[in-house]
């Protein structure tokens, strides 16, 4: 599966685009089919690195690179997938 589209790509806001707002929408959500963690980007640096919200072992606000997504394996082997259903949302509200 393709993680980043050239329509989602002219959706992300740039990176740090929304230092002065204080309830960003994640524009997309990345997950492990076969384990607990969720990554929501708010921004893109049109590259390789995303700002948003990780669900993982806890909740936090920070970087994540799109290699890094690309190279990550779950329990079972599986690749990280894009939610391919997902409204942006406030984080407010996940």
């Amino acid at each position: 599966m393709k993680l980043i589209t050239q329509e989602l790509l002219n959706r992300l806001p740039k990176l740090y685009s929304n230092e002065d707002t204080d309830d960003p929408k994640a524009i997309a959500k990345f997950f492990t089919p076969d384990s607990n963690w969720t990554w929501y980007a708010t921004e893109f640096d049109g590259k390789d690195t995303f700002y948003g919200l990780v669900d993982g072992h806890e909740k936090e606000q920070g970087y994540f690179s799109l290699r890094e997504l690309e190279s990550i394996r779950g329990p079972f082997g599986l690749p990280v997938e894009r939610d391919l259903y997902w409204e942006a949302t406030k984080l407010s509200e996940i």
